[in-house]
């Protein structure tokens, strides 16, 4: 039994499929809550990077860029250990769920600083240099002359760093989470029919990735491409 459901062992493998198939998806959305929390840390983290490293004072840029390579060129499930073992012993608990999405979050934001810079630098020069010319604070320039202008350019990149959160959410289960993946291997440890349970993961994943790249491909296709009002 798991998450309150039993299984059917005793009628054939599409018997068995049917019956596990709502504990997967219970599965599953524990492991959609946590790629969709982790990519909106990453998103809001990562964009803190990108401003910090645009900055002209090497001593924000340099400590930043040691900061982002140092959680790029670290493992995931070393950063996760951490979070969930080390931080305990400092006086800062957190529930397993949020520490496996704060995990993926910060081991993404390292990535997306670098979807964002590229995205910002790739606005005209031109755009900055008339913001100045009405004197406009650089605040508002950032957010409402680049930043819009450099939103629809990295969508794409955003989705697909999405998918491959989603895909890395299975890693959460060495710090108790029971995501899809970890409730197909205890129905595999406890029926030892691994067959049925990994093969519906594995087309659940592939659903899941064809669904968001059609998403992206579509959000890419409809969004301004000279930008989009933020107000």
């Amino acid at each position: 039994m798991l998450y309150g459901f039993t299984w059917d062992t005793d009628n054939g493998e599409l018997a068995f499929a049917i019956s596990i198939l709502p504990i997967l998806l219970t599965g599953l959305i524990t492991t959609l809550k946590a790629a969709l929390l982790g990519f909106f840390v990453a998103c809001v983290l990562g964009m803190v990077f990108a401003v910090l490293k645009g900055m002209r004072s090497k001593l924000v840029v340099w400590p930043t860029t040691v900061v982002t390579e140092f959680i790029r060129d670290t493992p995931l499930i070393v950063q996760l250990f951490f979070l969930y073992y080390v931080l305990p012993e400092y006086g800062i608990l957190l529930p397993a769920f949020w520490t496996g999405a704060l995990a993926l979050g910060i081991q993404y934001s390292a990535y997306i600083s670098e979807v964002y810079r590229a995205g910002i630098q790739a606005v005209d020069h031109g755009q900055r240099e008339a913001a100045k010319s009405l004197d406009l604070p650089p605040s508002r320039t950032f957010s409402h002359i680049i930043l819009p202008q450099a939103i629809p350019r990295v969508i794409p990149v955003l989705g697909n760093y999405l998918v491959s959160i989603t895909k890395d959410v299975p890693v959460l289960s060495v710090v108790t989470i029971v995501e899809m993946l970890n409730a197909a291997k205890i129905i595999g440890d406890q029926t030892f029919n691994y067959l049925v349970p990994l093969s519906m993961v594995g087309g659940i994943y592939l659903i899941l990735t064809i669904l968001a790249s059609a998403l992206v491909r579509l959000v890419d296709v409809n969004l301004p491409k000279k930008g989009i009002p933020l107000r």
